[in-house]
Parts: structure tokens; sequence; C-alpha cells
């Protein structure tokens, strides 16, 4: 199995993963926060099959911080009340970091090993947005851990006393 087609089962098991925890998770923010992610592993999925059957394609600039930065603010009223999260959805958000920072480390070492501009520019484009991603669970994880904390450093507040 070469780098394309790890890649394509890695981008297939996300895009599953990520819209079981969507089915699961109670939390709106959170459950959105899944599909939003799950359509960028789709894009992911496509440009990756493309690559792989050697059609010329063009990588977008599509920001998944763009994407979540819009989900933030449609649901700012709900996000302001306390949220609860249980561990189960918890325990979700781990394992999406961990899914995202493994994507990070195989796309380095598959960009490092191909042999193609345009391989390597596809791995190149994929590191930035799987580490996109990354950070955006690991905000959300924040979030519904402590919101008030995450609202005060989100804000970039000054906390005077």
């Amino acid at each position: 199995m070469n780098a394309i087609e790890i890649a394509i089962k890695m981008e297939k098991d996300a895009i599953g993963f990520y819209k079981e925890a969507a089915e699961k998770i109670k939390n709106p923010i959170g459950k959105k926060m899944f599909l939003s992610i799950a359509e960028d592993e789709k894009r992911h999925l496509q440009m990756l099959s493309q690559i792989f059957k050697e059609v010329d394609i063009t990588i977008d600039e599509v920001s998944p911080m763009g994407n979540i930065k819009t989900i933030f603010e449609t649901m700012k009223n709900s996000m302001l009340e306390k949220v609860v999260a249980t561990n189960n959805e918890l325990e979700a958000f781990k394992v999406a970091m961990q899914m995202e920072q493994e994507g990070v480390e195989f796309y380095k070492k598959a960009e490092a090993e191909a042999l193609k501009e345009k391989e390597k520019a596809l791995f190149k484009r994929l590191i930035k947005e799987e580490k996109e991603h990354f950070s955006i669970f690991a905000n959300t994880y924040s979030f519904m851990v402590d919101t008030g904390n995450w609202f005060m450093w989100s804000e970039h507040s000054i906390v005077e006393g």
C-alpha cells in the first residue's frame, strides 16, 4: 500500500469517526464541529482520490478555521450558557485530537518521501489543514471543559485585582 492509499484509508476512517461522534454528542457546538471537520475530511478524500487516479487537481484555499468561526458566530448565544460535557464527549475530542496529530505526522513523512511535486503539494496542504483541525478540536475541548476561562482567554481579557 502506498502513501496515497494509506491516506485515503485514514481519511475514510476519520469521516466515519467524526460522523459517529456527531450523532452521539449532545452538545450542539460539538456536533456541528464534528460535522464540519467530517466535510473537510471528505474534501481531503476527494483530493487524494484524484491524485491516486492521476487527475490534475488544484488545491483550493479552503480554511477549516473560517468554517469553524462561522459555526461559533451562529451559535454565540447558546455558547454563553455553561456547557457541561459528558466524559464520552470529552473522550471523543481527545481521540479526534490524537487522530489529527497522527495525520500530521503521517503526511509529513509522506511529503518527504513523495516523488511528484503534485503529491508533495497535496501532502503539504493536508499537513496545514490537519494542524488546523487539531487546533479546532483542542480549542473546543478547552471550551467544553471550562467555558468561563475559555471566554477569558479567547477574548484576551486581562484580569485585574
